[in-house]
């Protein structure tokens, strides 16, 4: 059974910094591209960014490229995604995913991801 167990989120200030991780089991981690996604209140879900199985190929939404950074650890079957100059328009539930495919996260999110977290709330106040 495939698990993904986001943590580290938090109410934060504007301005500052925070890591999420996510934590995988039941699957060959290192086979399978990964994504952070979020959705805001009232709003869709949107992705974040992705990375590929062996983290040598990133991805990231426009509106946090040079602020956020994704990255993994396949020893440890952990994604993580660091956050700093966060806005209080980051604010949302973040979510991890999974997916054996390279193209979905390419196509930043488009088709639906093999493998979802519950996700973590990240609240940033102005």
């Amino acid at each position: 059974q495939v698990q993904l167990v986001e943590s580290g989120g938090k109410l934060v200030q504007a301005g500052g910094s925070l890591r999420l991780s996510c934590a995988a089991s039941g699957l060959a981690f290192s086979t399978y591209s990964m994504a952070w996604f979020r959705q805001a209140p009232g709003k869709e879900r949107e992705f974040v960014a992705g990375i590929t199985g062996s983290g040598s190929t990133t991805y990231y939404a426009d509106s946090v490229k040079g602020r956020f950074t994704i990255s993994r650890d396949n020893a440890k079957n952990t994604v993580y995604l660091q956050m700093n100059s966060l806005k209080p328009e980051d604010t949302a539930v973040y979510y991890c995913a999974a997916d054996p495919s390279t193209w979905k996260i390419a196509a930043m999110g488009r088709g639906a991801m093999a493998y979802w977290g519950k996700g973590t709330l990240v609240t940033v106040s102005d």
